[in-house]
């Protein structure tokens, strides 16, 4: 688990990793290293963690959305600020 370093955004912004852990999205379906990061409001996730998680990650202009392997929704998020 990573708990120290930096991540670079657009527009070359550093922020520091200030924690890190799992995410539980089912009773069987976990993802690790997802980093909390210094003022954000939400926990970072890169597209390949959603890919190995072994669901459907569905991107479109707007929206983010994961599901599992019989098609249910586990979760969508928007797309806020040029990042979802």
């Amino acid at each position: 688990m990573k708990k120290r370093g930096k991540v670079i955004f657009g527009g070359d912004q550093h922020r520091r990793v200030i924690g890190g852990g799992e995410l539980s999205l089912e009773p069987s379906l976990s993802i690790d290293n997802v980093l909390l990061v210094n003022n954000r409001k939400h926990n970072l996730l890169s597209k390949s963690q959603l890919f190995d998680s072994r669901c459907d990650v569905v991107l479109n202009n707007d929206q983010c959305i994961e599901k599992n392997k019989d098609e249910t929704k586990i979760f969508t998020t928007n797309k806020e600020s040029n990042l979802f």
